[in-house]
């Protein structure tokens, strides 16, 4: 299996409030972006992770993933875009010209730092076994609401059959170019594929794989991090 994993990460963080992109704010000294790499590869199921980076900062964070590639993964650099969808496309592109036999693609934040490679490798698996799209999920522990235009209840939906959406998302790499060409919109990967019309199955995923956007996440992460005695990741 030629399996890439690519990590959109030219987003801007504000909302963290440090003055840098998100994927480059450390947890314990050590950069988001390079925790969720190391967990892609230590899964032991992606040879090759392609980074999509803010285009001012592509030397600084080829610079702080050079180690990960000396320790025998293969990590790529790109310039991203300006929106997410964008530095999908353009990592997508580069895996697809100049990593031959790419076949499997996942998608991943790099915010999401702690991510298991059991996940990984679980996302992986199902892919390879023929599912063209695969995402990790949890239940939805809360009771939801659905509201009109002037916030007035109008629904609730059955809990029991939502989930909250993780990453890595995995595709099978000519779905997800078709899904990015499509010219088609929506909030996450598997989402572009579903409105092509191709079955997206899921697999468990785990807490862990919190995505860190606010300082009170950051602090979470560090409790994290600090629970697991710093750990791999």
């Amino acid at each position: 299996m030629g399996v890439v994993a690519l990590v959109p990460a030219a987003g801007r963080g504000e909302r963290l409030g440090f003055g840098m992109p998100k994927a480059l704010v450390p947890v314990d000294g050590v950069p988001l972006l390079v925790r969720a790499v190391r967990g892609l590869l230590a899964s032991g199921r992606v040879g090759h992770v392609v980074i999509a980076a803010p285009p001012s900062d592509v030397d600084t964070v080829n610079a702080c993933t050079a180690p990960l590639a000396q320790a025998g993964g293969a990590v790529h650099v790109v310039a991203g875009g300006a929106e997410r969808s964008d530095s999908v496309r353009l990592a997508l592109e580069h895996a697809l010209r100049e990593i031959p036999d790419t076949s499997i693609v996942l998608v991943h934040d790099a915010a999401r730092a702690f991510t298991p490679p059991e996940v990984v490798r679980a996302v992986v698996d199902a892919v390879a076994a023929g599912h063209p799209a695969v995402i990790p999920v949890l239940p939805v522990a809360d009771t939801v609401k659905q509201v009109d235009a002037d916030g007035v209840v109008v629904a609730t939906p059955d809990r029991a059959l939502l989930r909250v959406v993780q990453t890595p998302q995995g595709f099978d790499a000519r779905v997800l170019l078709r899904a990015h060409g499509s010219g088609l919109r929506a909030t996450d990967d598997a989402g572009l594929v579903e409105r092509l019309g191709v079955p997206v199955v899921t697999v468990p995923g785990h807490q862990d794989a919190m995505k860190v956007t606010t300082r009170f996440d950051l602090a979470v992460a560090e409790a994290l991090l600090a629970r697991s005695g710093g750990g791999a990741r």
